[in-house]
């Protein structure tokens, strides 16, 4: 996503509402940028090591995903509301539930 040109993060600063909120967002995206990396990077390599190196450091960064992820959601309800919103369409369309303490594994 971000490739060679990072965001300028203080320009964010000062030109954002909330630059928190869009701190935490582009924090988000970078975590979900690694875990696609660190997955394909797994999924090709021949080397077992690497495989399983990479796999433990994509959870990893699905953690630090999921941190981010709530911090945003304590600041931005209307970011909470859509989300739950998005979970009730979903459930409606596939008869599943959604519950983070029980995922589909």
């Amino acid at each position: 996503m971000f490739g060679a040109e990072l965001p300028d993060i203080a320009a964010l600063a000062k030109n954002a509402g909330d630059a928190d909120r869009e701190f935490l967002r582009l924090s988000i995206m970078a975590e979900l940028d690694a875990i696609n990396l660190y997955e394909q990077i797994a999924g090709l390599t021949k080397n077992e090591d690497i495989r399983k190196v990479m796999l433990d450091v994509a959870r990893e960064e699905k953690t630090h995903m999921g941190e981010f992820q709530t911090m945003l959601l304590l600041l931005d309800g209307e970011q909470t509301e859509e989300l739950e919103k998005g979970a009730l369409e979903v459930e409606e369309i596939t008869g599943r539930r959604f519950s983070p303490h029980k995922t589909g594994r």
